[in-house]
């Protein structure tokens, strides 16, 4: 069987398809149930415990060895299948979900759709003389389960990494944000608002100023640029008393590493100002968050080619009209080339990730039907990846250029 790559300019080996695609349908409702398990039991970040278990027991049930406990994660694991020494490709899962509102990212669907893109890939990984490799990844929200991974070597030696993501629409190449977030802290002297002002160094002023200071300067950042924050405390606790302490966290985000350096100077150089205006003591810690996502296109449109082979036809490259915001894999793409597709489970507009009713749509037919065009979609990219050697030199030389 030809490769059916719909306008692709490459031309791999012969892989059959048809074997992917029945592997995976003859899973279809146990990844369905998988999907909608992960979705009715959402976990916070590193909490992932139950999903967790529900896709390793679901692996060794398929007869797979699964290691847990993967870069000092409890909720990380992982999974091989093929040809050990080939060349290798990464299928990331991810299954935490948001405080409040769930699976409002979907992620319980990014899950279904490793997890049957790794089942896939596995029945003929052995044949064309490679390995996949499904990695189970905690903590996309916040904790970066996927640096810690980066950090235990789990990427090493890999030829590509792929995931989904579910969203309104479908994007091949969309960007993600650097991403940063800092804890600014005040320390000013209380004393009574009315009787003695003068004595008092108004933290929760210096905290205000910093806001504004940034606002200031919003006209000198560059298209693409996010920073927004809140108060995290310093409302005091009377209003005849001048706040002594305050504190604020502000997050900073930008489309490249290099405008995200910029801005970080400028949020940095504000909050100092407001401080030394009040005459408070400054003090501020950061979490290094995420970086940029650098999506390997090569990659990427092989992935839509299938896609729109799969019934898929209105796949975009890009979409400017889109919203976007950050992600761990933005730091996997830096390591290894990678792909981070948004595929839609809802119309165009109607509702987008940490919404309410896109934590609805996760849990829908409609939903698992993406993660199964998915799972099929990536299973396909990764054999055509590990059975072509010269696909796999161009995807690096993109990915070295880049």
């Amino acid at each position: 069987m030809r490769c059916e790559t719909s306008g692709s300019q490459y031309n791999p080996r012969v892989i059959p398809y048809e074997t992917i695609d029945a592997r995976i349908d003859r899973e279809k409702d146990a990844l369905a149930k998988l999907a909608r398990d992960i979705h009715a039991q959402p976990e916070l970040r590193f909490e992932e415990h139950e999903a967790a278990k529900n896709i390793t027991a679901y692996l060794e049930r398929l007869g797979f060895t699964v290691e847990r406990g993967v870069a000092g994660m409890s909720t990380a694991f992982r999974a091989k299948a093929g040809k050990s020494g080939g060349p290798r490709v990464a299928v990331l899962a991810e299954y935490d979900a948001l405080p409040e509102i769930g699976h409002a990212c979907g992620h319980n669907l990014i899950a279904a759709g490793g997890v049957g893109a790794f089942v896939g890939a596995a029945e003929i990984a052995e044949k064309i003389g490679g390995e996949v490799v499904l990695l189970g990844t905690p903590a996309e929200e916040g904790g970066g389960g996927k640096i810690k991974l980066i950090e235990a070597g789990a990427f090493e030696g890999m030829a590509a990494a792929l995931m989904f993501h579910p969203f309104d629409r479908d994007i091949l190449s969309h960007p993600f944000l650097a991403l940063c977030t800092y804890t600014f802290t005040y320390a000013g002297k209380a004393s009574h608002a009315a009787a003695a002002p003068h004595d008092g160094k108004n933290a929760l002023v210096a905290c205000m100023d910093t806001f504004h200071l940034i606002d200031s300067q919003r006209a000198t950042f560059k298209d693409g640029v996010r920073v927004h924050g809140i108060i995290r405390d310093g409302g005091g606790q009377a209003s005849n008393v001048i706040p002594e302490t305050a504190a604020s966290e502000i997050v900073v985000r930008a489309l490249d590493d290099v405008e995200h350096a910029r801005v970080r100077v400028i949020v940095e150089r504000c909050a100092r100002a407001a401080a030394m205006a009040s005459d408070v003591e400054l003090s501020f810690s950061v979490h290094e968050g995420y970086r940029s996502l650098n999506v390997n296109r090569i990659t990427a449109k092989l992935f839509g080619a299938h896609c729109e082979a799969l019934g898929r036809t209105a796949v975009k490259e890009t979409d400017p009209t889109a919203g976007t915001g950050s992600t761990d894999m933005g730091d996997v793409s830096h390591v290894v080339p990678s792909i981070h597709p948004m595929l839609g489970i809802v119309d165009e507009g109607t509702t987008t990730i940490h919404q309410r009713d896109f934590a609805t749509a996760a849990a829908s037919d409609r939903g698992v039907a993406t993660a199964i065009v998915a799972a099929k979609a990536m299973a396909r990219t990764a054999a055509q990846i590990l059975g072509d050697a010269d696909l796999r030199a161009r995807i690096q030389a993109e990915f070295a250029r880049r």
